[in-house]
């Protein structure tokens, strides 16, 4: 419901600014009319241009202001040989003022931005001081500049909301990136111990029980090629520039445990875990992420959906995958996460499945809750098999 609300609103305010440039511009071409000036004709074209690059701007940002730049400008070079009329096209300085805001937002890098904002500036100007007598070029001017003035600022202002949220999702990613790396190391000193372990054994039986050497040299095989696994693994994430801190040995059991003490001091929750599903068939670093997905999820419920009536979590092993699925029941996700693409946990959550290979995806459900799922590849699975 949050989500369909914040679209339905922004489609909203789309459709009213068009509309209100559009009744600006049905105005300026009866002007026209009534003038019966040539260059009056002029005016409605560069308003007509404009709702053309208001259109388009979503998809051609850049294109869009450069389109209604040169415009506004080859319009208003047009009219300096003709009469000139009395006022300039309101509609066309308009589209220049709300593309300012565009490109001032989106637009990388931020020089071309600027660019183009000043060159809107000047197309203003002109457009202000070329189709109108001396004092009313002025008051033209000083509008226009105002009217850009603001435009420059919400879209600065913009810019810079949009900058700190990619920052902070960024050092959110980074972070989560270095603790899985934490992780993936500590995997990978297990399994060199291991080795280690295995090559002393069979080094000290290996002269009074030789038959004793071939089973120690398979498990020793066995976890030098678990422990290369791990270790590309970890530079793969290390490498990696795009992400609650997990120990690595985590079991189902502890899952269990977890839901448990949730449910003890929230909402009723329950997990179950479908058949073939075991801490052995899972590689640890799988199931660890398993963990850090289920306690982001159940702390997401306990802070945006505290009043749903029910949780439930299940892991399973549908063909060729390994789910993990997480769902309130009776209450949804706070509107405002949705509002903002997600909050920081879901970004980390996303981060470290994707590191490992697998698929994370979140949103609302029909039944007015919210949902969590998290799937690995059975290929990777297997590997702990």
């Amino acid at each position: 419901m949050g989500e369909g609300f914040v679209n339905w609103m922004q489609r909203l305010s789309e459709f009213a600014l068009l509309g209100l440039l559009g009744l600006i511009l049905l105005l300026e071409f009866a002007f026209s009319v009534s003038s019966g000036a040539t260059s009056g004709v002029l005016i409605p074209l560069g308003g007509a241009a404009g709702l053309v690059a208001l259109l388009l701007r979503s998809r051609f940002r850049t294109g869009s202001m450069l389109w209604m730049i040169g415009i506004s400008l080859l319009l208003s070079f047009a009219a300096v040989p003709l009469a000139s009329v009395q006022m300039p096209g309101l509609a066309e300085a308009g589209a220049l003022m709300v593309l300012t805001i565009s490109v001032l937002r989106w637009v990388r890098p931020l020089s071309r931005g600027i660019l183009l904002a000043v060159a809107a500036l000047i197309a203003l100007q002109i457009s202000a001081g070329l189709r109108s007598d001396d004092m009313a070029a002025t008051a033209f001017e000083i509008l226009f500049f105002f009217g850009w003035a603001v435009g420059a600022v919400i879209g600065s202002y913009l810019r810079l909301q949009q900058d700190r949220r990619e920052a902070a999702v960024e050092a959110v990613r980074r972070s989560e990136r270095l603790d899985l790396a934490r992780e993936l190391h500590d995997l990978v000193a297990h399994h060199i111990t291991g080795i280690v372990v295995q090559a002393q054994a069979a080094k000290a039986v290996g002269e009074q029980r030789p038959e004793a050497v071939l089973p120690a040299l398979d498990a020793i095989a066995t976890a030098g090629s678990e422990a290369l696994t791990s270790m590309r693994r970890l530079v793969g994430v290390l490498r990696a520039d795009d992400q609650a801190s997990r120990s690595p040995g985590v079991a189902l059991a502890d899952l269990r445990v977890m839901v448990e003490r949730f449910s003890a001091q929230g909402p009723r929750a329950s997990f179950d875990i479908g058949q073939g599903v075991t801490s052995l068939a899972l590689p640890p670093e799988v199931l660890t992420t398993l963990h850090r997905v289920l306690q982001e999820s159940l702390t997401n419920v306990r802070r945006h959906a505290p009043g749903a009536a029910w949780v439930e979590a299940a892991l399973t092993a549908p063909p060729n995958l390994v789910r993990l699925r997480v769902r309130n029941v009776g209450s949804p996700g706070d509107p405002r996460i949705t509002r903002l693409g997600g909050g920081f946990g879901l970004v980390g959550m996303v981060e470290r499945v994707e590191a490992l290979g697998g698929r994370l995806t979140a949103g609302p459900t029909p039944e007015n809750g919210w949902e969590v799922t998290a799937e690995f590849p059975a290929a990777l699975a297997a590997r702990g098999k």
